[in-house]
């Protein structure tokens, strides 16, 4: 029997996650293009919000799926926080840094709290939903 293969279906959760991850990335955007050579090229946060957006989009079919965007949200925003990376850049002469850091900021902050909130939704969704009844095999 041949299966095809059917596009995964995400909660609204789910989806404002993975849009609060295309808004850091369009921070990071706005920062590269104020200062490139802050960079030294193509800024690799982009390609880490893209790798775990992948992550969280293809494993839909489990409830804790939005984990990578919560956990990447929280390394970029919380550890870069604790760490003293996000301050400089909030505080730079650059409006541009600025700005870009606010957008990435806000839409990571928002990805971590709807990833949290979906993952809480989807597991008391999964306790509560009443199971199907065993069926005998069909011949």
């Amino acid at each position: 029997m041949l299966r095809t293969l059917q596009p995964l279906r995400h909660s609204r959760g789910t989806l404002v996650s993975l849009g609060g991850l295309l808004v850091g990335i369009l921070g990071l955007v706005v920062q590269w293009f104020a200062d490139p050579a802050k960079f030294g090229g193509f800024p690799p946060g982009i390609l880490f919000l893209i790798v775990f957006g992948l992550l969280t989009a293809v494993t839909a079919k489990w409830w804790w799926h939005p984990v990578f965007a919560v956990f990447i949200a929280f390394w970029i925003v919380g550890v870069g926080g604790l760490a003293g990376q996000l301050t400089p850049n909030l505080t730079s002469h650059n409006p541009g840094t600025v700005t870009g850091n606010v957008i990435m900021t806000l839409g990571l902050a928002v990805t971590f709290v709807a990833g949290i909130l979906s993952m809480i939704t989807a597991r008391r969704t999964r306790r509560t939903a009443p199971t199907a009844p065993l069926r005998a095999h069909q011949r």
